[in-house]
Parts: C-alpha cells; structure tokens; sequence
C-alpha cells in the first residue's frame, strides 16, 4: 500500500515539474493565482485604512477613490468620543493573561502527555482530541451560568477562565506533538545530572520547544483578541470591556459615522497586524519545525 502511494506522489512530483512548475506558463499562472489571492486579503485592509482618513460625506460619494483632503479627526474622534485606549488596554490584560495561563498549564499537561507514561493517558488524550470538536457556541449557556454563581460577569476573569479553558487542549496537544519528537537520551542525561520532573521540564524541554511555545502563544493571543461572541455575552460593561465589544458598539451608535467606524476598525487591526509582522519568524519555524524529520 505504501509503495502505491509512494509510486503515485513521485508520479505527481515528476508531472509538477516537467509539465507545469518548470514551464513558464504554469509559473505565470501560480503568479496569477498568488497575486488574486493576495488581494482578496490586501484590499479589505486598504478600504479600511483609505476610508478612515476621509469625511463621511467623502465615503459616501467616493468610497474607492484616495482621500482628497486627509484628516486624522476621525482618530481624535475615536480616542475622545468611545474612550478606546482603555479598550485596548482591557484588550491587552485579558489576553495577555490567557496567553500566559495557556503556555503555562499546557506546558506542563503537554510535558506530562509527551514523556511520562500513566493510566488512562491515551482516554485523556482523546478527550482532548474531542473537545476541540465542540464549538464555544455550545457551551455558552453552562459558562454564563458558571460565571454567574460565581459572581464573576462583567469581571477581567469571565473571559480570561473560560478563554484559558478552551484554548489549552489546543496548546497540549501541539506542544506534546513537539516534545515528543525530543531524544530520549537527552532525557536519560538529565535525569542521570539528578534533575527531577519539575527542574527537567524547565531546564532541558521548555529551552527545547520555545518554537512551538511561541506558535501556540501566537494563535491564542489572536484567538483572544478577536472573540466577540464571548465578549458580548460575558462581559459588556465599558470599564472591563475588550476593543471588539467597543468596536460592535461603535457600529450601533454611531452607524452613520463611517469615518469613526473605519477609524476604529483600524486602529482595531492595528496591534494585531504588528503583532503578526514581529512573531512573522517564529510563527513559520514553529509552524513547520515539526514538518521534517531531522
């Protein structure tokens, strides 16, 4: 069975190159492809970032064209009017806090999972497996209630608990998949240096797996940042309320204001675009660390 689908991708390899990737036309036609799909992603942006310099009048009447006469009032209003540099530094706790919790707990459930042998470690990891298949629309409900005996809605800790719970069977089983792939002699060796289990995991296989910690800390912070179902159920008071819920307010309070909207859509892209360019690096190495077999 192997040796057929070996037979069949060196077949497909061998028709890639002779007939479509060494041709010209079949590199005109990647590019081509590459290009329309590069501006599907590029033009929302720039729509955004060209229309919040504009008057609304000027949306209205040419909401394709260059701004004519540039003006950052739509940025003054957006810090004056909806108050958002508190949003984003409700924003910034709050995710920053499940980005830490996750690498945290996952850290040492995946160290757990990858290296140490104990009952029922294959039921939990399916379970694992499973959760990831259950959408947080499903569980909304049961955490509103929880959060609500708890006396915990409207608080910084509504969106970090449930936030850090739904993001760790990712965090797990991507750093254990990594861990895993780890000697065992480098194991052995610490072990023989009279590390124990905690001083191990710090010393030898957390240095190790800093991509993986650093792809897992990527996908979770954006994940976080953009939750707005989560945000608006949970928590819609203004003073701990994260950018997204401020920037659904803003489009039901001011919708006819489109250079407020585009101004705060920016300046809501913003960090996670930066974000982004700073991790670009990590974000492919840890990504593609685990492709190869070394």
């Amino acid at each position: 069975m192997y040796s057929h689908t070996e037979e069949r991708l060196t077949f497909w390899e061998k028709f890639q190159e002779r007939y479509f990737m060494n041709s010209k036309a079949g590199k005109i036609f990647v590019y081509v492809v590459l290009t329309l799909w590069s501006m599907t992603t590029i033009f929302p942006l720039a729509w955004v970032l060209l229309n919040s310099f504009k008057e609304s009048r000027e949306i209205i009447t040419g909401t394709f064209n260059v701004p004519s006469d540039p003006t950052m009032q739509n940025y003054i209003n957006a810090f004056e009017t909806v108050n958002i540099g508190k949003s984003y530094l409700n924003s910034f706790i709050i995710s920053g806090s499940v980005v830490l919790l996750v690498l945290f707990l996952g850290g040492l459930a995946a160290f757990a999972m990858a290296r140490m042998q104990f009952k029922l470690r294959g039921l939990l990891q399916a379970l694992l497996v499973a959760s990831l298949l259950i959408p947080a629309f499903a569980t909304i409900v049961p955490v509103y209630r929880m959060m609500i005996g708890m006396d915990l809605v409207n608080t910084y800790l509504a969106l970090i608990i449930p936030q850090t719970a739904g993001n760790l069977p990712f965090a797990i089983l991507v750093i254990s998949g990594y861990m895993a792939t780890i000697p065992k002699e480098l194991e052995e060796a610490a072990h023989m240096d009279g590390c124990g289990r905690f001083k191990m995991f710090t010393k030898v296989f957390l240095p190790i797996s800093l991509p993986s910690f650093s792809t897992v800390g990527i996908f979770v912070f954006l994940w976080s940042y953009n939750d707005l179902f989560s945000s608006l159920v949970l928590v819609s008071h203004e003073k701990v309320a994260p950018i997204v819920v401020l920037l659904s307010n803003v489009s039901s309070q001011y919708g006819t204001d489109y250079g407020l909207m585009t101004a705060a859509i920016a300046m809501t892209i913003i960090p996670v675009l930066i974000f982004y360019l700073f991790a670009q690096k990590t974000f492919e190495k840890g990504a593609t660390s685990g492709a190869v077999k070394g």
